[in-house]
């Protein structure tokens, strides 16, 4: 791993994503989203992309034009919301989707940046998520092609009683693709408020962590304790500058007095 990892393009940053390639990708909505690298992928042609994220952009921003030109072949997400064209492609059929609980998601990144193979939780125990049947993909006739497992289910003495727990696997994928607010040379990130989100663990469960940082700044210039994400996880570093297009997904104004 080179110790600067500064490459001067977005497009030379993702030079080796393949079609077929899994990736983790930051944001939370259009807040903290990699666009600049999102559309270096666009341009680079790559298809049948296997995606975890917290949700697939909008119809015409973030994720969502990756979606829109054919280039997803899955989702893992919390929320599939705001996108009409996702929800156009999944009940035709032509894309997957593993609709994970939003804390539970967050968890499997995490614990595959950690080593860790898999973990218990309470989420979803009663429900699909636990019992299998949650539909993934769809067949043109509109019939369930392929439906979620069952996973195995365990009791554990906790709080003092006992209690189901349903065990949740860890998600690790070939890259990441996050956004932060300022970066250095070794990779070392500061994300800005909110749009830290997802974006640490995306980074953690990528194979390959590819970051693009608004500032750049010299090596021992950022403060250790304001380091979000330690370089040891991040590879690449793309200068963005402060000047890129950022979304407001809804509007929400009150009226005058």
């Amino acid at each position: 791993m080179a110790l600067d990892k500064v490459v001067p393009s977005a497009a030379e940053a993702v030079a080796d994503i393949r079609s077929g390639a899994s990736l983790a990708v930051g944001g939370f909505g259009l807040c903290g989203i990699p666009m600049v690298l999102i559309d270096a992928l666009l341009a680079s042609g790559v298809d049948e992309l296997s995606v975890v994220s917290n949700n697939c952009g909008v119809d015409d921003w973030g994720l969502g034009v990756l979606l829109g030109a054919g280039r997803i072949r899955k989702m893992t997400s919390s929320y599939v919301g705001e996108n009409k064209e996702f929800e156009r492609r999944y009940l035709s059929g032509e894309l997957e989707l593993e609709l994970t609980p939003q804390g539970t998601l967050a968890e499997k990144l995490r614990a595959g940046g950690s080593g860790i193979a898999a973990f218990f939780t309470q989420t979803g125990v009663g429900t699909q998520v636990a019992e299998g049947g949650l539909p993934q993909r769809y067949a043109p006739d509109g019939s369930i092609a392929v439906a979620s497992p069952a996973k195995p289910v365990q009791t554990f003495a906790f709080g003092g009683s006992d209690r189901e727990f349903v065990l949740e696997e860890a998600i690790t994928t070939d890259f990441a693709l996050v956004h932060a607010l300022r970066g250095d040379r070794h990779g070392n990130l500061v994300f800005d408020k909110s749009a830290r989100n997802f974006s640490p663990l995306a980074a953690m469960a990528g194979r390959v962590c590819v970051a693009q940082v608004e500032q750049l700044v010299e090596p021992g210039e950022l403060d250790p304790d304001a380091v979000h994400l330690p370089g040891i996880f991040v590879d690449r570093v793309v200068v963005v500058g402060p000047d890129i297009e950022k979304r407001i997904e809804r509007r929400t104004v009150s009226e005058e007095a």
